[in-house]
């Protein structure tokens, strides 16, 4: 393992320590995980998806829009490696798009028209709970070697570890019902990126970087932001707050 990956890997490590702190911001952390996994794995797109009250997954967090719109389609098709990953609590790993099309049909054809050759998904679970699941997509041939595979897998548990004892809960609803604040959150944040990115004539992905370095740099929520800049806030006016 080479230096830069080691020292890639600890950091992404003491951010997951991290969401033991109070106040800790679910959406904003998940997004990083995403991108670490593009850092570290080798992958050329990551998403995270977390389930609702009723166990439904939902799109919390990608590497790119590309990541994000891919998730969306899984889930309207029903069908694809993160639902099997997610309902089974099983990794779902090097699945090549070609020899997968019959199993996930609409999905195998709709990232491969993304440019994605294979794809992966490992859960995020503790034990006998399962809160949802990451997804990895590759466009290239090479397959996610077993060192890979183990790291992904040790920062999804380590999220999921810190998720859930950060809100230091035991009961199934309970957990449930703050992961579905989490995914509240992320709806106000896509309605700020088609705000951001209409109001400064850049890509979404543009409008995203714009929206979390702001909340960084102002020690805003990112989701609180999220829901100001979708009401029509500028962003100076915020900051000033």
């Amino acid at each position: 393992m080479a230096v830069s990956r080691e020292r890639a890997l600890t950091e992404a490590l003491v951010e997951a320590a991290d969401t033991l702190v109070d106040d800790f911001d679910v959406i904003d952390f998940l997004h990083t995980l995403a991108k670490r996994c593009v850092q570290l794995l080798g992958v050329d797109a990551a998403g995270l998806m977390l389930a609702d009250q009723s166990g439904v997954l939902h799109a919390s967090a990608a590497s790119s829009e590309n990541a994000r719109l891919m998730e969306l389609f899984e889930l309207q098709a029903d069908a694809g490696p993160c639902l099997d990953c997610y309902r089974t609590a099983t990794p779902v790993v090097n699945a090549d798009l070609d020899t997968n099309a019959h199993h996930w049909p609409q999905f195998a054809e709709a990232a491969r028209a993304h440019g994605f050759v294979s794809v992966h998904a490992l859960p995020l679970r503790l034990r006998e709970t399962v809160i949802g699941a990451l997804n990895l997509f590759c466009s290239g041939p090479e397959p996610l070697g077993e060192d890979d595979v183990r790291i992904g897998q040790a920062l999804a548990d380590v999220a999921t570890i810190g998720i859930l004892a950060q809100r230091g809960l035991e009961q199934a609803d309970l957990i449930a019902a703050q992961l579905q604040t989490a995914l509240n959150s992320r709806i106000a944040i896509e309605q700020a990126k088609g705000v951001l990115a209409e109001r400064h004539a850049i890509s979404v992905d543009e409008a995203f970087v714009v929206l979390r370095r702001h909340a960084r740099d102002n020690n805003l929520h990112l989701s609180d932001l999220a829901r100001a800049v979708a009401n029509g806030a500028p962003l100076a006016q915020i900051s000033e707050v």
